[in-house]
């Protein structure tokens, strides 16, 4: 049965919010009704339905029943306490516990009057309950954000989910603070499981596992961007940690100096995921990285990975070379390893010997012989190198030339009949030349030796199910690098808009390259140890395009936006 507005007499609440101008009496009314009806407070109504500010509605609460308010952003949440309360009373009473004290347990609501939540949350722990009062939306943000770190944490995990994982770790015992029985707990072992299979699904690149004073929180690097995905207790720090060590086969008693591991795990008969481990001792215990290693990355081909055509042909005319280096150059995370592994890969056949010194290997392929360097042992890359060559190799790959004498142990076999692959970390291909120079590796050699540099990063992908066109001004997009033929031709700029298919209006992410063969001029110049700005502008005026010619293309070609062009090859 419909009630009669008009019979209804405001008071309380309402007639508060009515007095202080939040709303006018026949809003108030049908508020009233309606949150009577739905069985919720008036503020919850009032805030969902955005007939009212939350903040104001706080504020007006708190002068009716003579009480402060308290700022949830202010509220630190590692001072919440765990399992208090039952996950569906805190949903369904719209009351978050905040902090107990001896026998008192605070709870945070916004509306007053909701009484018979303090009853039954009191009913149910045992404990005497005082309300707080505070602003209704921050309510409800803080208790999503409380019911997913309860979730995400030890609580019921799906088993279903990590059925037929299995991950292929050490037999570590403890002589530290963790003892083996906590660290095989079920649900630890579980939550690490989780966070693994969530950041494959997700397609993570990195997991980090992060200690604090208060707080201990797990982000995944997703497409480039750090994000947090789950707040665990401080407290089962040393026990995830702990759990990681022994997966990664590493020594748990010892939580002084950095350790290196590797975790393989395996979805299925068919399907494993590699992943390289790293722990660093913090001021408040150890972080621990995960690099997430996929071997089908390296199987992808060379038409996925984002090169223009001319650039493609670029490196597999260097590829199809019996001598010569080709380097791969840029920061860490831009694709090196994969660009790297995609060349192997396309030179992976039976009639060919190739051989690889990797710190450590991060991707596993049948038919090529990786070798990981080992310092403490006396096997450094040079060590490998000089190995190398006396085993007949036709290809050779070294993870990252870092000093003189690798250097020129590889330039010697690049002179010498063998292909040579590998990378350096520097900022653009003529950056990378005057680098070795810098190093001391005679400029004859490195015209004589080096046939192609690869600079890359790699920069998101616009969600095709959301982006959307938007208008530039021709101004703009001269100052921002395009060609006035670029304008005149036109093309649609892309923005990123975000949907349920894509994570803030990007999937995926593509490489941006620039593609330098070593031509004659070019050897001329680095003989004459010319300046890496001189040598920049001569591949540029021979047709080569930089890192932010390459990047402007992709915005032209709809693949990525000017912001994200920006992001990853602006100065």
């Amino acid at each position: 049965m419909a009630t009669n507005k008009s019979n209804i007499t405001l008071t309380g609440l309402a007639r508060r919010f009515v007095d202080d101008g939040l709303l006018d009496e026949a809003t108030a009314k049908d508020a009233f009704v309606q949150a009577s009806q739905n069985r919720i407070p008036l503020i919850t109504y009032l805030t969902q339905n955005k007939l009212a500010d939350s903040a104001r509605l706080a504020f007006s609460a708190a002068m009716e029943f003579g009480v402060s308010v308290l700022d949830l952003s202010s509220f630190l949440p590692e001072m919440m306490p765990e399992k208090v309360v039952d996950d569906k009373l805190v949903r369904k009473h719209n009351a978050l516990p905040l902090f107990k004290r001896g026998n008192r347990l605070f709870i945070a609501v916004s509306d007053p009057t909701n009484i018979q939540a303090l009853d039954e949350i009191k009913f149910n722990t045992g404990l005497s309950t005082d309300a707080i009062l505070v602003d209704d939306a921050k309510l409800r943000e803080a208790i999503d954000k409380y019911l997913e770190s309860q979730d995400t944490t030890m609580g019921d995990l799906d088993d279903a989910d990590l059925e037929g994982v299995e991950t292929e770790g050490g037999e570590q015992e403890d002589d530290g603070a963790v003892s083996a029985s906590e660290v095989d707990d079920a649900p630890i072992v579980k939550y690490v499981n989780k966070m693994l299979l969530d950041a494959i699904r997700g397609g993570a690149s990195d997991i980090h596992f992060e200690p604090y004073e208060k707080i201990y929180r797990v982000r995944y690097r997703t497409d480039g961007i750090l994000k947090e995905m789950s707040r665990p207790s401080i407290k089962l720090a040393p026990k995830i940690s702990a759990r990681v060590k022994i997966m990664a086969q590493l020594d748990i008693s010892e939580r002084r100096v950095p350790q290196d591991g590797r975790i393989k795990m395996k979805l299925s008969k068919t399907k494993a995921i590699d992943f390289r481990v790293n722990t660093l001792p913090t001021l408040w215990g150890e972080k621990i990285v995960l690099r997430i290693l996929d071997p089908s990355q390296a199987k992808l081909g060379i038409d996925v990975l984002g090169y223009e055509e001319d650039q493609k042909k670029l490196y597999m005319d260097a590829l199809s070379q019996p001598q010569g280096m080709i380097l791969v150059t840029g920061p860490t995370g831009s694709g090196k390893t994969v660009s790297l592994y995609t060349g192997l890969n396309i030179l992976n056949t039976p009639d060919i010997n190739i051989s690889t010194a990797e710190d450590p290997a991060e991707i596993n392929l049948e038919g090529i012989n990786q070798v990981n360097v080992n310092n403490r042992v006396g096997l450094g890359f040079a060590e490998a190198l000089r190995a190398f060559l006396r085993q007949d190799p036709d290809v050779i790959m070294v993870g990252e030339i870092r000093d003189l004498e690798t250097a020129n142990i590889a330039i010697k076999a690049a002179q010498t009949g063998h292909l040579v692959l590998s990378t350096l970390h520097t900022n653009s291909a003529a950056e990378t030349l005057t680098r070795m120079m810098n190093m001391g590796v005679p400029a004859f050699n490195i015209a004589t030796s080096v046939s192609l540099i690869i600079a890359q990063r790699l920069g998101r992908r616009l969600c095709s199910a959301c982006k959307q066109p938007g208008d530039v001004p021709k101004d703009v997009l001269l100052a921002e690098g395009f060609t006035q033929e670029q304008i005149d031709t036109g093309f649609t700029l892309y923005h990123p808009k975000g949907c349920d298919k894509c994570n803030g209006g990007y999937k995926g992410r593509v490489g941006i390259y620039e593609v330098v063969k070593i031509t004659d001029q070019l050897a001329n110049m680095i003989m004459e140890e010319a300046s890496s700005i001189k040598i920049a502008k001569q591949a540029e005026a021979e047709g080569f395009r930089n890192l932010r010619q390459s990047a402007l293309r992709k915005v032209i070609e709809g693949v990525t936006s000017l912001e994200e062009a920006n992001r990853v090859t602006k100065d």
